[in-house]
């Protein structure tokens, strides 16, 4: 039996996802909307100090509240006290110190939300409050307090650095000898946060053989079930997670959230605990962005040709390591750009401060260095008088490049393609109306003292986990009979967030088996790993473990014989499971970072036109064209939306979103004031797909979700920059950026 031909809502259509109509009139069930019989809710108290050191913790007050039924401290942890992604160093509730602006101190269970929220006030917590680091330099200096007093084979390890990343390539020496034009820059990131909008929620259900069972919306549920084992004192059997209703992630629920509090509550109370967080407990309960502090130094022949590149990049982690040691060695494998450079030195840190936590979010640190480096290269390109594409042209990657991590590019490498396409696009027309200026409907401006800007950047960024990490993903495919038609189920615990995993899997298995009905089961843990629906690897991973167990069941068909399939399913249904695993990676070495770290590449370019009212500060994007390698096309529609959404963070990184922080302290954590673009901000989105299967993927596919973040804020940045002759070194822009100093 081979792979089906012409089987309806397969691989390369554009299937409809089977959750869209119930998102668009309202009636699809989100993690938040989960609900139990003599079920309790939860709150969680937490600290208004970045720095302190608790000197009391008194609950009383609070149990004797009317409609409570638990109050929780860190003596009441039943396993481990810490938890984390890559290193458990945060505690599930502080017990001594705290280290950010609402960090977790106390649970409470009551038989109403007010109930809870009433209760947390009546908690009693003396701090003694000291001076919070929130410098990321000083951390890097050592000058500042230290936020951990870490001990490392019995010994004190000083210091708030989480990681150093160090890549030498080439011969820097001759580098600079050969250098006949030299620039650089000072650029800066803001903290950008996923903005996702369902809140962080889940329901934890005690069960009767002493474990129990959480319905949460995440990223991992493997993971997630691996640190809660950790904190509850439970196996992996007795922790049973099932993925529910997902508003949105980008890497903000990577990290735990809900999850351990809940279970906690629900093995202490015997009863069901339901938590969901309000909007403004969200902005404390999960990662951000990393903020970043870069310098970049271009050296170039005078006919354009980079001779080298050296970067410096401070990453602010926060508090807790999360996933920081991970994202700046992404930023930093990265910095040189998409670009051929022979000779470089790239310096990443990421620190620890007293600032919220950081860790995962779309583009993972690729897309901090991916603005200082084509921020940079228009420099460079000014400097050089050379237009900015042909400076981008003559030094593009192409395969067989090697980095300066030493691997040499192996699969497809269009960086010249995607920029020559971009900009042979006609630009657009300046629209009619206020509408198409800037400050729209405000009517703030009819035309007078705008003016226009063109900018290009382009984006390369590793595809799946890399660095040594054997990443792996199992499914399950079943074929069987239902009122003598062949119907399949496939089960995965791959995380839909949104993405549209659970249409591609759909699709696989209609192209490889040729059936129409399928089923795809809720991802939980009673099925194998599937990994984290991140590093733009989930279509990767699970879609060549769908297409695996397929073809199992196939063969298991075959050998039954040569008939029609349900003469074949007659004796019951076919099953089969299939573990995929990528290619070899290797961890880069400390002294030089050299080694083949990455199974995959993906390249995404933007060219940005821009109006800029120079005398209000105020800013239209008029068009925000894109081209972009997606190996395959698995679901057209769905790509497109995927390189929409990440261009659409792209521009709200580029001008409106930051999460403003000031001596430790979030100021903006709402929606009122947390901005993000709208339908009015957003503009045309020309999307050109350029489809180069990749020899390693299953159908050539290739990672398309974050790709589009990395190119579409500096592109932005570059096109400001033309428009008004600033440096405007930092994003996202902000009004008074274009009107200081005059």
């Amino acid at each position: 039996m081979s792979t089906a031909t012409g089987v309806r809502h397969g691989v390369g259509e554009s299937v409809r996802r089977p959750d869209g109509r119930l998102k668009v009139k309202g009636d699809f069930a989100y993690s938040s909307d989960l609900h139990a019989d003599n079920m309790v809710w939860g709150a969680t108290l937490r600290s208004p100090h970045p720095s302190a050191r608790i000197v009391r913790l008194d609950t009383s007050r609070a149990l004797k509240l009317p409609g409570v039924v638990a109050v929780l401290t860190h003596e009441d942890v039943p396993g481990h006290p810490l938890y984390g992604m890559k290193v458990a160093d945060q505690p599930v509730l502080a017990v001594d110190r705290v280290r950010y602006q609402g960090e977790p101190v106390a649970l409470v269970a009551a038989d109403h939300p007010e109930t809870a929220r009433r209760a947390l006030r009546l908690i009693e917590v003396e701090y003694e409050v000291r001076a919070p680091l929130t410098d990321p330099e000083l951390a890097v200096s050592g000058d500042g307090p230290l936020v951990h007093e870490r001990r490392v084979d019995g010994k004190d390890e000083q210091g708030n650095v989480v990681r150093h990343i160090r890549i030498r390539h080439g011969d820097m020496a001759e580098a600079e000898r050969l250098a006949e034009v030299v620039v650089s820059g000072t650029y800066d990131v803001g903290m950008q946060d996923q903005a996702f909008l369902g809140p962080e929620s889940g329901l934890a259900i005690p069960a009767e053989d002493g474990g129990v069972d959480v319905y949460v919306s995440t990223q991992w549920l493997h993971d997630d079930q691996h640190q809660m084992c950790s904190a509850l004192g439970l196996p992996p059997e007795k922790v049973r997670l099932t993925m529910s209703g997902v508003g949105g992630a980008f890497g903000g629920r990577e990290d735990v959230s809900v999850q351990i509090h809940a279970a906690m509550m629900a093995l202490h109370t015997g009863r069901p605990v339901k938590m969901s967080y309000n909007r403004e407990e969200s902005f404390f309960g999960h990662v951000h962005r990393h903020p970043a502090k870069m310098w970049f130094e271009h050296g170039a022949t005078r006919e354009g040709k980079i001779v080298y590149v050296k970067a410096k990049m401070i990453f602010d982690g926060g508090a807790y390591t999360s996933t920081s040691q991970v994202v700046i060695a992404n930023g930093s494998y990265f910095a040189a750009g998409a670009y051929e450079v022979p000779h470089a030195e790239i310096d990443g840190y990421s620190v620890y401060t007293n600032n919220p936590p950081c860790g995962a979010m779309r583009g993972f640190g690729a897309v901090q260095s991916c603005y200082g480096v084509e921020s940079n290269m228009d420099k460079l390109a000014r400097e050089l008088g050379l237009d900015p594409v042909e400076l981008r042209l003559r030094n593009a990657m192409t395969v067989g490049t090697v980095l300066p991590t030493g691997q040499a590019v192996d699969g497809p490498a269009p960086a010249a393609e995607l920029l020559e396409r971009l900009r042979a696009r006609p630009l657009p027309q300046r629209a009619e109306g206020a509408f198409g200026l800037p400050g729209g409907l405000n009517n703030t401006s009819h035309g007078e003292g705008i003016k226009r800007g063109v900018g290009y950047a382009i984006g390369v960024k590793a595809i799946g986990f890399s660095g040594g990490v054997d990443d792996r993903s199992v499914a399950r495919v079943r074929l069987s009979l239902v009122n003598g038609e062949p119907v399949a189920e496939v089960h995965t615990a791959a995380a839909e967030c949104g993405q549209g995993i659970v249409t591609l899997q759909a699709q696989i298995v209609r192209s490889e088996l040729g059936v129409e009905q399928v089923t795809v089961l809720p991802a939980d843990t009673q099925v194998g790993d599937a990994g984290s629906s991140s590093a733009s690897r989930i279509s990767w991973m699970s879609g060549g473990a769908v297409q695996g167990a397929c073809k199992a069941v196939r063969e298991k068909l075959t050998a039954l014989g040569d008939g029609p399939m349900a003469q074949m399913l007659a004796g019951g249904p076919v099953e089969a499971e299939y573990e995929y695993a990528h290619r070899r990676t290797y961890p880069v070495d400390p002294e030089r970072g050299q080694g083949e770290a990455h199974i995959a590449f993906a390249f995404a370019a933007h060219r940005a036109v821009v109006e800029v009212d120079t005398e209000l500060g105020l800013v239209k994007v008029v068009e925000l064209a894109t081209a972009q390698d997606v190996g395959k096309a698995m679901n057209p529609l769905a790509v497109e939306g995927q390189i929409e959404g990440g261009s659409a963070q792209g521009l709200g990184l580029a001008l409106m979103e930051e999460l403003h922080v000031k001596d430790g302290k979030v100021r903006n954590p709402s929606f009122t004031d947390y901005l993000i673009p709208t339908i009015a901000d957003m503009p045309s989105v020309p999307i050109d797909l350029l489809e180069l299967p990749h020899p390693d993927s299953p159908y050539g596919l290739n990672g398309v979700g974050e790709p589009p973040t990395l190119s579409s804020t500096p592109a932005i940045a570059n096109a400001l920059r033309d428009a008004t002759g600033l440096e405007l070194a930092r994003v996202p822009v902000r009004p008074d950026d274009f009107t200081e100093g005059r």
